[in-house]
């Protein structure tokens, strides 16, 4: 093979590559409703989304969901009779990339009961990747939570089939794994199989409505 064709295969398949991330996937608009299929290490739930609910939270979810993000992704906090939580990429150049991409903030409508999923925040404009689901009835409380600027934690979705897959997630860790994000977000997957071994991970998620 000479020179010139080496180049021009090189060229090619770099060209096809897959790309990353694109900004404008960002600005993909959900259906008004859609229904995804998450896979597990302990099984499959199923989820419904609204856009009335929250539209720039569920159009973020959707946004993540299509475009594979959910995939090869650690439970890392699972907190019995609260909360399970989820969202950090091992791949830290696609969490980067998305929570460089703002979601406005929104007030709460769907309340934060039993089998519903609401981003996690931590301030005005921090929803990016990093969901929960409640696996008990945690509202008025965290529809009321004012912290650091903004009250409440919308709802965006609910669990309509698995919710006893949900409620199986390894949970003897408790909050340990989640006052190590700094580490999980360096360092991955990688860092939590070596020090977090027991942990469930969703495999896939996609829309399938």
């Amino acid at each position: 093979m000479n020179r010139a064709t080496l180049g021009l295969l090189l060229s090619i398949c770099i060209s096809c590559a897959p790309t990353a991330f694109k900004t404008k996937w960002t600005e993909e608009k959900a259906p008004e409703y859609f229904q995804a299929k998450f896979e597990t290490t302990q099984g499959e739930f199923k989820i419904e989304a609204r856009r009335e609910w929250s539209p720039a939270g569920v159009d973020r979810l959707y946004q993540l969901i299509k475009r594979g993000f959910y995939e090869d992704i650690a439970i890392y906090r699972v907190v019995p009779d609260f909360v399970v939580q989820f969202g950090i990429h091992t791949d830290s150049t696609k969490n980067t990339a998305w929570t460089g991409v703002k979601v406005p903030d929104e007030p709460v409508i769907k309340l934060n009961e039993l089998g519903t999923i609401s981003f996690a925040r931590g301030g005005i404009q921090t929803r990016s990747t990093q969901l929960f689901i409640n696996i008990k009835n945690n509202s008025p409380r965290l529809d009321e939570l004012d912290y650091s600027g903004v009250k409440g934690f919308p709802a965006i979705a609910q669990v309509t089939e698995g919710m006893e897959v949900v409620e199986k997630f390894y949970g003897a860790y408790g909050n340990q794994p989640a006052t190590k994000q700094g580490a999980i977000y360096a360092e991955g997957n990688a860092f939590l199989k070596a020090n977090y071994p027991e942990l469930d991970y969703i495999t896939q998620a996609y829309i399938i409505k």
